[in-house]
């Protein structure tokens, strides 16, 4: 990739960079740091209509960062309905909404870059955190990742430690890769960013699967060296405790924490709030959409196999009603401004 020093802070600057103070860390020999990026930077003016831009803003502001887990169109719009100003594209989810197959690295980049554009296609200025699994591949494949999902409006990816056959978070016998094959990983990742034409505000996070495998000391001396390689966040995945997820976001300080939280994992069901007091960044909730929706759809069809009608389940929403969680009135808004006429009647 062109046009990077990537442990140079000069090198760096662009006609865009704000000049703030350099951080004591980053002239450690080997730590990246790029001075257009800084958070400081972020910390004050109107939120951005760039998604990317936005995260970057929301993670360096007061406030926890609560990204529900989305699975499709109809989880996205729900979403966007309660009012949540951050969504997160799973990996889990969307292997099984758009395949119907277990989170076993079945699912391609170019299934999960289809989901996502999509969903950030819905509200453009709303950040989606995507789940980019391992990568997909060496460096190369990495990079492209990064290049595809900015171009598909995502604002950030997290890229894990897992082998490739990887699996969902949440299950056993994981393995991972070495510290430095997963340090490859982010580096290609923050490298291709910042190749960018134009200077990207895209998020990578850093993601470890080792504390199952190889203890919590392992899990955050890789977290250490993925932001020290370029990672803007530090995703640990499986805290078992509130005392680990409390030691680990002091041990990562000042960088960013990320913490995933699914009913019936590894991690407890911590409350955004209680997150937020033990000085989490982002909290996702990987599974909230599909397995939601695994239930409502069970009891649905059950119901409709028993009685012979969808009367109960559809609990009197007609289909215009369904259209507009959907964003009908919008569409009909649009064609009305455009002087058409398609739309008077529906």
């Amino acid at each position: 990739m062109p046009g990077l020093d990537y442990f140079s802070s000069s090198d760096n600057k662009t006609s865009e960079t704000v000049a703030q103070p350099q951080p004591a860390e980053s002239s450690r020999p080997g730590v990246y740091y790029n001075p257009r990026l800084d958070p400081k930077n972020f910390l004050e003016g109107p939120l951005s209509h760039n998604p990317a831009t936005r995260l970057r803003q929301m993670l360096a502001r007061p406030g926890i960062v609560v990204a529900p887990g989305i699975c499709d169109g109809i989880s996205a719009r729900c979403a966007l309905e309660a009012g949540f100003d951050c969504l997160y594209q799973s990996g889990a989810a969307t292997t099984a909404s758009r395949l119907g197959q277990p989170d076993l690295a079945i699912a391609t980049m170019n299934d999960f870059v289809q989901a996502g554009s999509m969903v950030a296609s819905l509200n453009p200025t709303v950040p989606v955190i995507a789940d980019a699994d391992t990568g997909f591949g060496g460096p190369a494949n990495v990079a492209r990742t990064v290049t595809q999902y900015a171009r598909a409006g995502i604002a950030g990816l997290h890229i894990e430690d897992q082998v490739q056959t990887k699996r969902c978070g949440h299950l056993m016998g994981k393995q991972v890769v070495s510290r430095e094959e997963f340090l490859t990983r982010i580096r290609a990742a923050v490298i291709a960013r910042d190749s960018i034409p134009g200077g990207s505000d895209f998020v990578i996070i850093g993601r470890t699967d080792s504390a199952q495998v190889l203890g919590m000391e392992e899990a955050i001396t890789r977290l250490k060296l993925a932001a020290d390689a370029g990672a803007d966040v530090c995703f640990i995945e499986g805290v078992k405790t509130e005392e680990l997820l409390r030691s680990t976001v002091a041990a990562l300080a000042p960088k960013p924490v990320l913490v995933n939280v699914i009913s019936g994992g590894l991690t407890p069901s911590f409350t955004s709030k209680e997150a937020e007091t033990m000085g989490a960044k982002i909290i996702i909730f990987s599974l909230v959409s599909c397995v939601a929706m695994v239930h409502a759809v069970r009891a649905a069809m059950q119901s409709l196999k028993k009685t012979g009608t969808d009367f109960t389940s559809a609990k009197g929403m007609d289909p215009k009603s369904f259209f507009e969680v959907m964003g009908l009135n919008e569409v009909i808004e649009l064609d009305a401004k455009a002087g058409g006429s398609a739309f008077k009647v529906v």
